[in-house]
């Protein structure tokens, strides 16, 4: 019956890696030396084994049991009474999950200094009802060996063959698990003969941090929020668990007398990820040490407390929540209790809502909810990280990395991937942070070239001429004309210039260069091998390969697989003739891979498998456009509605009755429903209307989002109404491209729809006035 208990796989192997764990823990309390370190390894079944012959082997360097420990921890239902301090107890734990896991148990103990192994096999298939399990004991090659060996056969069909195919999901799932134990305290555990490696979070470091608000109202909120909160101590009973003031005398709950004063503590952090994904953000909660709860979002969610029946709010993500998140923690809560299968806590006890309440705060994290609801500022730590992170705008401003142009959340992905891999280059956050850097200096030029270029403004003809190199008088120097004094004998002669090496030429260009992150990457395939190609972009000086021809792209190798390109973006082929930079430089990359793998590959059947497989992001395919274009509109509707909230209902008059149902059935659908009865007297709905009515907003009150607000584009800053006009309808055209892709299914579109509508979203980010 134990056997039948739910209970995964690896949470069977981790019931008794716990009680390894506990054991390592008194002896690190108790200060003695210990020799053979802090191990404990599980033995997975062979491929090919038949369940029958199968066996499950976990063994640990731990101090080893004498005869009576031994008959207590393998007794059913039997406990050691420390219910607070331990991952888990011998007793029930430990019958469930080797009776889950097969028909036979064996447990040998022996500590420093004994002659023998003992132990007890429990044979479910010869237990009588006496429930007496036999003795057992092994000869010992080595006195001071020490530790625990269970040998658990004759395993379940089922969970043999899982365990046999799945050693690597059970590494990394404990790896998770137990990543705070195995990091902070260093402890080893190995399953399979390979060594679990915790699974840290990969997070932007304590000194990140943005700046909300401007002026005297400016708030600098961390990237990483360290939590330490204690709560007064109180009672523990140790027969029920319960929680209850100090000096009652007995536990209200059982009338139990074993009360001891114990301490209530959250303790942890709270921070951002430094890559948005769909499932792996949240909180992981956790208890003595041990993962309870991963990814958990319950601290996102929000119920109205005078409104019983009304639903809960997901309050994060909520703006581009199509992305995922980015708001991650750890926290410890070893004093609220768990439930027996140690995946989830007692969510009606009331040290699990205490400690909700100071994480989150008592009311909503939206600012302009909680006013409306009466709720006063959420000052709690979470409330403080929504409140600076909420959005993924690239740049400096939501500390996430951009290309210039939007930003490059797959590519960050794939650098978290190197990140948990390993990869030195990968540890710190300095590749992010200067991808966060780089995009706001670019989009800076960017937007500023764009508003000098739409302003009337007459340009300055000297610096113009000088930069042709021609003087104000009009005559034009000439370099390679011999100077007056070059036969005067007085002349001093200047020193001899030395020539330039091929490794001065790259350290020149690297030193004028900066990163492109979004085509910086593996490139390759398993025919051809791979290279890992950092991509640089050459922003002065021409690009010149060892023959010292002028060239576009240039992919320099070096060694452990890696390589280097640089782009020379003046280069005319790009400025004139419309060339994506990502063509030459396939083309580039395809001919190294070619000559190192000797493949009898053509070029283009290389840059095919290339494009394919190394930049999806770079896909012509509807549902890539339709996601970069989803997100764009976001960020826009985001923007447009801070600007209308100097008068909503205007804005709201310009809805159309089918408008109108869409937006009170959107709203509806995202849990919106109090927001709909007072539709028009904030700006909340804009966030809900149809795409399309974007474009008319814009185009019937261009005031208010022209000149900077929210496009870069002229409007009341110029008087000639034509000039008006065609400001205005460059943005209008893009806008219209990307909200009518977002609007309809765009599977039936050409190549060349979807190649207009990238450029759209392209040229409409460019005109994107910067945050203030």
């Amino acid at each position: 019956m134990l056997g039948e208990i739910e209970f995964d796989e690896w949470q069977c192997i981790a019931e008794l890696v716990d009680n390894a764990f506990d054991d390592f823990a008194e002896i690190v309390k108790s200060g003695v030396p210990w020799a053979g370190g802090f191990k404990v390894s599980v033995s997975l079944p062979s491929h090919g084994a038949r369940s029958n012959e199968a066996t499950v082997v976990i063994q640990d360097t731990g101090r080893g049991m004498g005869y009576e420990e031994l008959e207590l921890a393998v007794r059913a239902g039997w406990s050691n009474n420390d219910r607070f301090d331990k991952l888990g107890l011998f007793g029930m734990g430990f019958n469930v999950s080797t009776a889950r896991l097969g028909r036979r148990t064996r447990v040998l103990t022996t500590r420093a200094g004994d002659t023998h192994w003992i132990g007890v096999e429990i044979d479910l298939d010869k237990i009588g009802d006496d429930f007496e399990a036999e003795d057992i004991s092994e000869p010992k090659a080595d006195p001071n060996e020490h530790g625990t060996k269970i040998e658990i056969s004759r395993l379940h069909p089922d969970r043999a063959d899982w365990l046999t195919r799945n050693a690597a999901n059970l590494r990394s799932t404990l790896g998770r698990a137990y990543s705070y134990i195995l990091d902070e305290k260093g402890y080893e555990l190995w399953v399979g003969g390979q060594r679990v490696k915790p699974k840290r979070h990969c997070r932007w470091g304590d000194d990140r941090y943005v700046i909300f608000g401007s002026g005297a109202s400016s708030e600098r909120i961390p990237a990483y929020i360290e939590i330490d909160e204690r709560f007064e101590p109180a009672d523990a009973c140790a027969d029920c668990g319960n929680w209850q003031l100090p000096n009652k005398g007995k536990c209200e709950q059982c009338e139990g007398e074993r009360l001891t004063l114990r301490e209530r503590r959250i303790h942890g952090w709270l921070g951002i990820q430094r890559h948005l994904h769909k499932r792996e953000y949240g909180i992981d909660f956790l208890r003595n040490g041990r993962k309870i709860l991963q990814w958990d979002k319950r601290l996102f969610e929000w119920s109205n407390p005078n409104d019983p029946q009304g639903l809960v709010d997901i309050e994060y993500p909520v703006e581009m929540a199509h992305q995922g998140g980015r708001i991650i923690g750890e926290i410890h809560l070893d004093h609220v209790p768990v439930t027996y299968q140690k995946n989830a806590f007692e969510y009606g006890d009331r040290s699990w809502r205490a400690a909700i309440d100071y994480l989150r705060g008592p009311g909503p994290l939206q600012p302009e909810k909680a006013k409306r609801l009466a709720y006063l500022e959420n000052p709690s730590p979470l409330a403080k990280l929504f409140k600076g992170y909420r959005r993924n705008d690239a740049g400096i401003r939501y500390l996430v990395p951009g290309d210039g142009t939007r930003p490059i959340h797959d590519t960050t992905r794939r650098w978290a991937d190197l990140f948990h891999r390993g990869d030195i280059e990968y540890q710190t956050d300095q590749l992010w942070w200067d991808a966060v850097v780089a995009h706001d200096s670019q989009g800076k030029k960017a937007k500023l070239d764009i508003a000098q270029n739409n302003s009337p403004v007459r340009p300055d003809e000297a610096a113009v001429l000088d930069a042709l190199g021609i003087d104000v008088n009009g005559s034009r120097p000439t370099p390679s004309q011999p100077d007056d004094d070059a036969n005067d004998s007085s002349t001093t002669k200047a020193p001899a210039i030395r020539k330039e090496t091929t490794q001065d030429r790259l350290a020149r260009y690297r030193t004028n260069s900066r990163a492109m992150p979004e085509l910086s990457r593996d490139f390759g395939s398993p025919k051809v091998g791979f290279l890992q190609v950092e991509t640089r972009l050459l922003e002065s000086a021409q690009l010149v390969d060892d023959q010292g021809f002028v060239t576009p792209v240039l992919v320099v190798q070096s060694g452990g697989g890696r390589a280097t390109a640089f782009v020379d973006g003046n280069h005319e082929v790009f400025s004139k003739l419309g060339v994506d930079p990502v063509d030459l430089l396939l083309v580039e990359l395809a001919t190294v891979l070619k000559v190192k793998a000797e493949t009898g590959l053509t070029h283009a059947q290389l840059i095919a498998d290339l494009r394919e497989r190394c930049l999806p992001d770079h896909a012509l395919k509807a549902d890539v456009v339709a996601g970069e274009a989803r997100e764009l509109l976001t960020d826009l509707r985001v923007r447009m509605a801070s600007r209308v909230d100097i008068d909503p209902a205007r804005a709201y008059q310009y809805l159309s009755p089918d408008e109108l149902t869409a937006t009170e059935n959107a709203m509806i659908a995202n849990g919106q429903v109090t927001l709909t009865g007072r539709l028009g007297e904030t700006s909340e709905f804009l966030m809900y209307v149809p795409p399309l009515f974007t474009v008319r907003l814009l185009e019937s009150w261009p005031e208010v989002f022209m000149d900077g607000n929210v496009f870069v584009g002229p409007y009341t800053s110029v008087s000639s109404m034509s000039a008006r006009r065609i400001s205005l309808a460059r943005v209008v055209g893009y806008l219209t491209d990307i909200a009518t892709l977002v609007s309809f299914d765009g599977s039936a579109l050409s190549p060349q729809q979807l190649l207009r509508t990238r450029l759209s979203i392209k040229l409409l980010s460019d005109e994107i006035a910067s945050e203030s």
